[in-house]
């Protein structure tokens, strides 16, 4: 949608950089207008009153004006810090990792309510959410859904005929399940388990509440996130930086906190 040349908006702020000597570019996610790059002035300054409102992770109400290269940003008021998350560094690299996917996945200026609706609902579960990995990977898979890039888990990507109730095989390059006869001819398989393949379909069908009654064992949580990541890492043709930030924390396996 075209913006207007003043107008208000809710948003979720996905990522800064810093830009001249006081101002940053924040990258804001918002349902009406996508993703919109805007230039916040002096929110370097300590004297600046938007600057805590406009830290990644943030929901917050801004106030944007057209300039002549990008948005600036007006006005901007708080609405929704996720202080739990900014308390938890396990929690917050979760929800970093989150935010890099919207911001790697979406286009710019391209109307997204249903995928704003879904980071907003992630970032509240991962607050406080018992696995939090679990909501992670539901919104994986909710998010390469939306985005047209969903794997295809009822048809052999090698010979088309319906997946069978068996071991198969998972190919991020052909975009799903191979079957056992056709994994030999199709690169880049990795083995698929029954129980992996019931739960991916069940992050592809299910609401999050019913979804979240399955409590996975160690082994299959694994074998899910190695699918659902390689397969992104795939369609993205890149590694996302976030998930090196979280596999960091499992190796040292140390409680901290950090600010945002």
């Amino acid at each position: 949608m075209v913006a207007p040349r003043l107008y208000k908006t809710e948003a979720i702020v996905l990522r800064q950089r810093k830009l001249g000597e006081a101002d940053r570019i924040v990258t804001l996610f918002t349902p009406l207008y996508g993703k919109v790059d805007a230039k916040a002035k002096g929110v370097r300054k300590t004297s600046s009153r938007m600057s805590g409102h406009l830290q990644p992770l943030t929901r917050c109400l801004v106030q944007l004006a057209q300039g002549r290269a990008r948005e600036v940003v007006a006005g901007c008021q708080g609405v929704e810090s996720f202080q739990p998350l900014r308390e938890d560094l396990d929690r917050l690299s979760r929800a970093l990792y989150a935010a890099e996917l919207v911001d790697r996945f979406l286009p710019e200026r391209v109307e997204s309510r249903a995928t704003y609706s879904l980071l907003l609902e992630t970032l509240r579960r991962l607050q406080t959410a018992e696995a939090p990995d679990f909501a992670l990977r539901y919104f994986e898979m909710r998010l390469l859904e939306s985005s047209g890039f969903g794997p295809d888990l009822g048809r052999c990507q090698g010979c088309q005929s319906p997946v069978q109730a068996q071991q198969n095989f998972f190919s991020p390059q052909s975009g799903g399940v191979v079957c056992p006869g056709c994994a030999a001819g199709v690169a880049g398989t990795r083995v698929l388990s029954l129980n992996a393949l019931k739960l991916l379909r069940l992050l592809q069908r299910e609401a999050y509440a019913e979804a979240a009654r399955v409590r996975l064992p160690p082994p299959l949580a694994d074998e899910i996130e190695r699918h659902l990541r390689s397969y992104i890492v795939c369609v993205l043709e890149r590694d996302v930086n976030a998930a090196a930030f979280i596999e960091r924390l499992r190796r040292e396996e140390t409680p901290h906190a950090i600010k945002v």
